[in-house]
């Protein structure tokens, strides 16, 4: 169980706990790392994993994100029902989700939202 640093909130503690855990180049493998994260601390992550290629390391990263799906240069897997296939972000269903949301949140508020009982 990690334990974030006193003073800190939980995402910057653990993003603090993954920048001192991932130094240098090796293989780094990564499940939903955004869970914990803000989205500026998933645009810090972006850079982590950025410095980490650029030193010759690779990461494996199951993520729901958009953020950090976008990193530049990455290969994108995408796994759904009908398999795995490789994928480019703006394709991504998972981008395409997001994007729908942010332009129309009362579309998808409305299945999740108890009615007025008005």
């Amino acid at each position: 169980m990690a334990v974030h640093p006193p003073g800190r909130a939980h995402g910057e503690g653990f993003f603090t706990v993954l920048d001192r855990m991932v130094a240098g180049p090796g293989l780094y493998l990564m499940d939903e790392p955004e869970a914990a994260l803000s989205f500026t601390s998933c645009l810090r992550l972006i850079g982590l994993m950025d410095r980490v290629a650029r030193d010759g390391g690779q990461i494996v990263c199951a993520t729901h994100s958009p953020i950090l799906a976008s990193l530049p240069g990455a290969q994108i897997l995408e796994l759904d029902d009908d398999g795995i296939r490789i994928a480019e972000w703006e394709n991504l269903q998972v981008v395409d989700h997001w994007r729908r949301y942010l332009a129309k949140p009362d579309f998808y508020l409305r299945h999740v939202l108890c009615p007025d009982d008005d």
